[in-house]
């Protein structure tokens, strides 16, 4: 484990991130969990084990996706189902054809980002939804659905408003309900900016600082980064979710032992798992999750082809090997304080091949 070790005090040292976490797991059991570096570079605050992070776009896997598959199993949604059918709203649009499978594997036609927050940030909080949801409905799309892979915030903002539409909850209630609730977790959750009482989800500042915000003149720490999500109050599908490293990995172990049949919880069916897991061919990816490139992957070169994963804008990031049953989640605050800072996509895939290395040559896995 000394390599690991040094990795990452080397990545403090080169300054790739002021701190991080890093927790590796194989067949639910921790082999790995320590944190480096700060958690707060302008008031000191150390990093720990229990900090919570911004998660960022892994709100898309962990949360929206989630929920998603959730409804499904219950049987009130399918991924086939037309957006036209599932919310009236969108009327005959061109936008009525989309399938919800589109939306989860990001090709929707949808494009991949808009600030609308530039718009919503003038309006009152109560007239933000509704106007959200009228630019969504206008926005163009760029190819037909089914024509082309683009990785798309603005397909999960849909997907938020169709877990809403059918559920007739809030998307940050019917996950924590449904998914967290369930499995005992208490540290992963969205910060809901309207609500003064932050859900009871304060956790004493415990909260790792991501950047200062140019716009919104404040350091950010416990408030999300993404502006869209912020606009919208804190609660979006494509951002907005904070957790701590133990809390992703206890859910991502349930994920991958509802795969394999094993799981003794079963809030996710096994046969729903290995429906949204398994990769589809032509896309390069799995329902709501990212899967390794044939080159380049942030994952390194030695997870096998059956993984999945995805990473965060503010330095997050986990890949799951569905056939070693390995979990490496890494979570820094790479953009404390500035986004300008960009080394962790040299540094993710190095460290994914150390800790892979290691396993190996302790006789844990093959690669």
């Amino acid at each position: 484990m000394e390599k690991i070790k040094n990795a990452m005090t080397d990545a403090l040292s080169d300054n790739v991130f002021p701190g991080g976490v890093l927790l590796v797991s194989i067949k639910g059991k921790v082999l790995f969990f320590d944190a480096y570096g700060l958690a707060n570079k302008l008031s000191g605050k150390k990093m720990t084990r229990d900090t919570v992070f911004d998660l960022a776009s892994l709100t898309k896997p962990l949360a929206t996706t989630l929920a998603v598959m959730k409804l499904v199993q219950e049987g009130k949604l399918g991924v086939e189902d037309k957006l036209g059918s599932v919310i009236p709203q969108i009327g005959k649009t061109e936008k009525s054809g989309i399938r919800i499978m589109n939306l989860l594997l990001h090709d929707s036609g949808l494009p991949d980002y808009r600030p609308y927050y530039l718009t919503l940030r003038d309006l009152p909080k109560n007239e933000r939804e509704s106007a959200l949801r009228k630019l969504l409905v206008k926005e163009p799309l760029l190819c037909r659905p089914g024509e082309n892979v683009l990785y798309s915030d603005l397909g999960f903002m849909f997907l938020k408003w169709v877990v809403e539409s059918v559920s007739g909850g809030s998307l940050d209630h019917f996950v924590y309900d449904n998914i967290y609730k369930p499995l005992g977790l208490e540290k992963i959750f969205f910060v809901d900016l309207n609500d003064k009482e932050r859900s009871g989800k304060e956790l004493n500042g415990s909260f790792a600082a991501t950047e200062i915000c140019p716009w919104r003149n404040i350091l950010l720490e416990g408030v999300v980064h993404d502006e869209n999500a912020y606009v919208m109050g804190g609660i979006e599908g494509h951002a907005g979710l904070f957790g701590t490293v133990s809390d992703t990995n206890l859910l991502l172990s349930e994920l991958l032992f509802s795969f394999h049949g094993i799981s003794k919880k079963a809030v996710i069916g096994g046969k729903l798992a290995n429906h949204f897991l398994r990769r589809r061919e032509g896309a390069g990816r799995t329902l709501g999750f990212d899967a390794p490139s044939s080159s380049g992957s942030s994952s390194g070169i030695h997870f096998s082809r059956n993984s999945v994963g995805h990473l965060g804008f503010t330095g997050t990031s986990f890949w799951m090997d569905l056939d070693n049953l390995v979990i490496i989640i890494l979570f820094t605050n790479r953009v404390h304080p500035s986004r300008e800072n960009v080394k962790i996509k040299e540094f993710r895939p190095a460290l994914h091949d150390i800790v892979m290395e290691n396993l190996a040559e302790r006789g844990i896995i093959e690669i």
